[in-house]
């Protein structure tokens, strides 16, 4: 029992921080699964917009199954549960969504150009 007394007094602050990390995590977990489906979608479509356009960024031009495996493997790390349960055509093709949308951005934005370097 003193082992434990004694533990606790001299790492409190990492027994805190954990605390604090988990209950942020199950905030953030609660409020997007609470959110309607087409919502979680949209947000999920926004977040692939930033990973396809830092895929083309890192990558460039004609490396396709690079930034798909990329921005797969960076989606199953942002949401684990999402990608447990939608199959890889439904991500492949919300992909294809985010790849037209941010060559529309590339078109008619010089910043975008610049900062994906395509200018």
């Amino acid at each position: 029992m003193n082992d434990v007394v004694k533990f606790l007094v001299e790492n409190w602050y990492f027994i805190v921080t954990a605390i604090v990390m988990v209950v942020m995590a199950g905030v953030i977990c609660w409020n997007f699964f609470k959110l309607p489906t087409k919502e979680q979608i949209a947000k999920i479509k926004e977040w692939l917009l930033y990973a396809v356009t830092e895929a083309e960024k890192e990558l460039g031009g004609g490396t396709g199954q690079l930034k798909l495996r990329q921005v797969y493997d960076l989606f199953v790390q942002r949401f684990p549960v999402v990608a447990a349960v939608i199959s890889f055509d439904t991500f492949s093709g919300w992909v294809d969504e985010a790849l037209e949308q941010m060559r529309e951005m590339l078109e008619q934005n010089q910043n975008v150009q610049k900062y994906v370097g395509t200018h």
